[in-house]
């Protein structure tokens, strides 16, 4: 069976994995290397993984290439704890013609997350 994971390149590994931990309760699973400086992180949340990598000359609030999407449970009460781990509101959450309810952020690297929640 083949399956994709995400892979997000940061310059600040520590700072985004703290966002990811605080807003949808991600936790670590995995590290590289197991002692030292950290290279990679896998980050468990839900039933999914996301992985972030450290690469120093990464360049953070170009255009957008991809968008992360995580189903919560309450869109309008994660914003707030998206402005305090450190990303960006620029909008509030809107209700979708497609039975959605949807708030557009960014996580500390200027990546797009979208909050969804099924109405």
């Amino acid at each position: 069976m083949t399956s994709i994971q995400p892979i997000v390149s940061t310059p600040d590994l520590h700072r985004l994995r703290a966002f990811y931990e605080k807003v949808l309760g991600a936790t670590q699973t995995l590290r590289v290397p197991g002692d030292g400086p950290e290279f990679y992180v896998e980050l468990r949340i839900g039933a999914t993984t996301l992985g972030l990598v450290q690469k120093d000359d990464t360049l953070i609030g170009e255009p957008v290439r991809i968008i992360l999407s995580a189903g919560v449970a309450d869109v309008d009460a994660l914003l707030p704890a998206v402005e305090a781990a450190g990303g960006t509101v620029p909008g509030g959450a809107n209700d979708m013609p497609w039975g959605q309810r949807v708030a557009h952020v960014l996580d500390p690297d200027g990546n797009m997350l979208n909050l969804t929640k099924w109405l």
